[in-house]
């Protein structure tokens, strides 16, 4: 088995690490990571400049680049095999990388822990094993497989199980900060603010609020299948 890991937190953020140490139990792990923190980069590309990855010591690659720069460099230039892969989904830059393998018809799971206590993802390898081991085995596991997975933040002894989910919904309020630069140009920051959830009994952080870890299938497709007919009908060329 060979997977590819990447992330947006980047290569030198200690949750890889983790994760790559639990993969290298079932296979064999390439490391193709952003050299600094890219999130909010979503499924972004560069395309304004040269791209330079560079390899560390320990075999991975660090690239200047976004989590889907990387694993198309990954993919089409610094590994010689096609490996799987091993959140907001819509501005993840983890789930961004995990759907560019899988717009290539690689399966991907993307991973998120859901604290600011990165300590506490040591004790969660046994879970983790644990998981990775169920998903590997599973027999005819489907191309179009994108799982987004949700650790919560609590200690790996008090996580009572895993929870197949639906997405939450969440809600920024006052999260835009109006001000102006030092030649009196008015300018905005993104950030900060209070957030609010929002979501059935069995989304996605409600799981991980009740202690589980979460478990969400994702795929690409956008298309809202129950509106094509009701859409037909509209005569919007009229």
């Amino acid at each position: 088995m060979r997977l590819l890991i990447s992330n947006d937190d980047g290569i030198h953020s200690r949750g890889i690490g983790v994760l790559a140490d639990v993969c290298r139990t079932v296979g064999d792990v390439s490391v193709v990571a952003p050299d600094r923190e890219q999130s909010g980069a979503s499924h972004s590309l560069t395309l304004q400049r040269p791209l330079r990855p560079l390899r560390r010591p320990d075999g991975s690659y660090q690239v200047d680049g976004t989590p889907t720069d990387c694993v198309l460099l990954a993919l089409g230039a610094l590994l010689d095999h096609g490996p799987n892969m091993g959140e907001d989904v819509l501005y993840s830059g983890t789930v961004a990388a995990a759907m560019e393998g899988l717009s290539i018809g690689i399966p991907g799971v993307a991973l998120s822990f859901a604290g600011g206590e990165i300590e506490l993802l040591e004790s969660h390898r046994p879970w983790l094993e644990r998981l990775l081991r169920g998903i590997l085995h599973v027999k005819g596991f489907p191309q179009e497989a994108l799982l987004n997975v949700n650790l919560p933040p609590i200690p790996g002894d008090r996580i009572r199980g895993i929870r197949v989910t639906t997405l939450g919904n969440r809600v920024f309020a006052g999260s835009i900060l109006r001000t102006n630069d030092p030649w009196g140009r008015e300018v905005f920051w993104i950030g900060g603010g209070q957030i609010s959830w929002s979501g059935r009994d069995d989304s996605d952080f409600r799981a991980v609020q009740d202690g589980f870890i979460s478990v969400t299938p994702l795929h690409v497709d956008l298309t809202n299948y129950s509106l094509l007919e009701a859409v037909s009908g509209w005569q919007l060329g009229a």
